[in-house]
């Protein structure tokens, strides 16, 4: 990568983090919840079938960690917990309508900054835009696969 690229690409990656994931945290404080709780709240949201020892690989965390957790979301009327039909040894993890409506708020909270930026772009500079993020997405795959 040539040095003012990686650069350029340096300058958005830090507006990013500190517009998006600035107004992550602050709902998250705003809202009294932690952002383990959020990012959970919003894979559940995402992803229908799990259960703890698949969020504890997806964190990189052990499930003692995530029972711990997902127990305080229960107890908040975030999360319901019920025994998987095929292997009551297992737990589902399913939101409630609570859990649902403050995933969607933090994702919102977290994308109103690039719903912002990209209604200030003509549509000729979303297109080049979009052409552009399309490359990255399909060379980073290419990152992955080695």
């Amino acid at each position: 990568m040539s040095p003012p690229l990686e650069k350029t690409i340096n300058t958005w990656m830090s507006l990013v983090m500190k517009n998006s994931i600035g107004n992550f945290m602050r709902f998250a404080k705003e809202k009294n919840y932690s952002l383990p709780q959020l990012k959970t709240l919003i894979h559940l949201s995402q992803n229908v079938d799990c259960n703890i020892s698949t969020l504890g690989d997806e964190f990189g965390v052990t499930n003692a960690a995530i029972s711990q957790l997902m127990e305080k979301m229960v107890q908040q009327g975030l999360v319901l917990r019920t025994e998987d039909p095929q292997d009551r040894r297992h737990k589902v993890l399913v939101l409630t309508d609570e859990g649902k409506q403050i995933a969607d708020e933090s994702l919102v909270a977290r994308h109103n900054w690039l719903s912002k930026l990209v209604n200030v772009l003509n549509q000729e500079e979303q297109d080049q835009v979009d052409a552009a993020l399309r490359l990255l997405i399909e060379k980073s795959v290419l990152l992955d696969e080695s």
